[in-house]
């Protein structure tokens, strides 16, 4: 099971919000092999007497029964809490999903660390110019949320792409076929792909060596942009035919290898970003302690 919400999205398009909050939990969901089977909610929004507040809120409702009625997982619980102000300010609309999926055979489950040197790494899915409302507009650019509000810009999502691509995934879990899956969310492809090189319990970190196609996009929209709908898996090389025949209705990219101990990624085989694991490991695991000078 899991919990996902993103009050920014949902601040600046309600109805879009909702549905991506949906989509990135039955993702995520189905990133360890589990078909998602229902949805609980808690529903978070200042004073449902302003006339705007109780739009986003039914917007919300829409966009969340919307993707629910597209994933075929129920609501089958929830919580709406109104009135959450300090001094007359509100905070953002949140609905916050409970996603809860089944697996059926817990030998498939899959985790998101990727496993074997040499392993193809790939992605399910397309990445799109979605940085106007990322970790990355605020971030490095500097916007702040309210300046992303007014932008009005969310990252666009297809229900049926992303149905296709959660499918193609299940489809990929249930022959065995993968060694790692890991969903694109906040932060985009880049940080994605680095907490796929984390260390995990039984495992040291490990790196990959990356290069992607720009097709007309920039480097930052590319490595940093939060299209929806995108799953990092990793592979044997020797069964690069039975994973790519299986995935066959499904956009499929080979974008690598796993290797080594640095994150190396090229954009046109430019090189870009070049790290070592553990300390891109290290700034994820404290950045808490350090912003608090712990």
């Amino acid at each position: 099971m899991c919990l996902d919400g993103n009050g920014k999205f949902t601040a600046i398009d309600p109805r879009n919000g909702a549905k991506l909050a949906v989509a990135e939990a039955a993702r995520n969901v189905v990133c360890v092999g589990a078909k998602p089977i229902a949805v609980t909610n808690c529903l978070n929004f200042a004073s449902p007497e302003r006339p705007e507040v109780m739009w986003s809120f039914s917007e919300v409702i829409d966009g969340m029964a919307e993707a629910c009625k597209a994933f075929n997982t129920p609501v089958v619980s929830g919580n709406v809490s109104f009135y959450n102000e300090t001094d007359g300010r509100g905070i953002l609309p949140t609905p916050t999903i409970g996603m809860v999926g089944l697996i059926e055979d817990t030998r498939k489950i899959i985790t998101s660390g990727f496993k074997n040197e040499g392993d193809l790494i790939a992605v399910l899915g397309v990445t799109h110019d979605d940085l106007a409302a990322s970790e990355y507009a605020q971030t490095i650019l500097g916007h702040t949320t309210n300046e992303l509000i007014a932008n009005g810009a969310v990252p666009r999502i297809d229900l049926d792409r992303e149905k296709l691509v959660q499918e193609t995934l299940l489809r990929l879990a249930d022959q065995c076929l993968l060694h790692s899956a890991h969903d694109c969310s906040d932060g985009g492809l880049a940080v994605a792909l680095a907490e796929c090189c984390f260390s995990s319990l039984g495992r040291k970190a490990i790196g990959a060596e990356i290069n992607i196609e720009s097709d007309g996009l920039s480097a930052e929209s590319l490595l940093f942009g939060e299209s929806p709908s995108r799953i990092i898996i990793s592979f044997a090389p020797e069964i690069f035919e039975k994973v790519k025949t299986s995935a066959h209705d499904c956009p499929f990219e080979v974008i690598g290898r796993v290797d080594s101990d640095n994150l190396r990624i090229s954009i046109d085989k430019e090189s870009k970003i070049e790290a070592v694991i553990t300390a891109l490991e290290s700034v994820w695991k404290n950045s808490l302690g350090n912003k608090l000078d712990f």
